[in-house]
């Protein structure tokens, strides 16, 4: 699927992040990014199904798992129009957008991940989350420090420096409670990405991160 001239692709991108470059050599962008994105993404769709049957992999060009090429630039200084890296998700069947529930893979030449969870949730989500934790702390625990969960994957994100307000600060999840992303990263090295177990090392460390999602999707009322 992807292969180190998908990576030289990329890194050529970088170099050249304008329109005229991108649309000269659009066919290698197809050849070398979006193709393989998609297989990929039409090979996971059973893998997922077997785990977390809720999650949707779409295998389609524009609106499905695999995140558009072009930057939203309305509101940053940096007016470069494409992204330099490939962004997969596998959002939850009634998540609309990137802050739901989802798995997410991250292909860039200076670094290469999973990640699961919620990216800046909105303040409800956010609330939800941080409402389960408090009422429910043992059952955060027990799926924050699950051994296999914690073997592959850190927990990431923004968080307060201050508790939120409505929350004890001597609360025993205080510290997570502070935290704005509900987001866990495990890496990925380019032999990984390049190797043709991709697939199987993706839906097994998905899988691992079963007792954190469905934690996540209980507190938003949603079947895992």
């Amino acid at each position: 699927m992807f292969t180190k001239a998908t990576f030289k692709f990329l890194d050529e991108l970088a170099a050249n992040n304008d329109r005229a470059w991108f649309e000269a050599n659009k066919p290698r962008y197809e050849a070398l990014v979006r193709e393989p994105a998609l297989d990929f993404i039409e090979a996971m769709e059973p893998v997922l199904k077997t785990f977390a049957p809720n999650f949707r992999a779409e295998p389609r060009k524009m609106g499905g798992s695999l995140m558009r090429v072009f930057r939203d630039t309305r509101f940053s200084r940096d007016k470069t129009p494409y992204k330099t890296n490939i962004g997969i998700q596998f959002r939850h069947a009634l998540g609309k957008d990137v802050h739901a529930p989802g798995f997410y893979v991250h292909v860039a030449a200076d670094e290469c991940f999973f990640a699961v969870g919620c990216w800046h949730p909105e303040a409800d989500a956010l609330g939800r989350i941080r409402d389960l934790i408090a009422q429910k702390p043992e059952k955060w625990f027990a799926a924050r420090d699950d051994k296999k969960f914690v073997a592959q994957w850190e927990l990431w994100g923004d968080s307060l420096t201050r508790p939120p307000r409505g929350y004890a600060s001597d609360h025993p999840a205080i510290a997570d409670l502070k935290r704005k992303d509900f987001v866990a990263l495990a890496p990925l090295s380019v032999a990984e990405i390049t190797g043709s177990g991709l697939v199987k090392l993706a839906g097994k460390r998905f899988a691992e991160t079963a007792p954190f999602m469905a934690f996540l999707c209980a507190a938003l009322e949603v079947p895992y």
